[in-house]
């Protein structure tokens, strides 16, 4: 997903999702070309569904389990 996407879909701003990405409460970018980074969407999904206790362990764990 790009940042349009999921700005729309999370409602968050611009600011406050990189902020999230920092302290480690929202899923980090992955780079898909030189100039250009993405979100995959099954991490978002996880976010999505529990926004406001998400760390980074809880892709680890969902990791794990798949």
């Amino acid at each position: 997903m790009r940042l349009t996407e999921v700005l729309d879909l999370t409602g968050l701003s611009r600011a406050t999702l990189y902020r999230k990405i920092a302290a480690g409460t929202f899923p980090p970018q992955h780079k898909l070309a030189e100039r250009c980074c993405g979100w995959r969407v099954g991490e978002v999904e996880l976010w999505l569904r529990n926004p406001v206790s998400f760390t980074l362990a809880d892709l680890e764990r969902n990791r794990d389990a798949a």
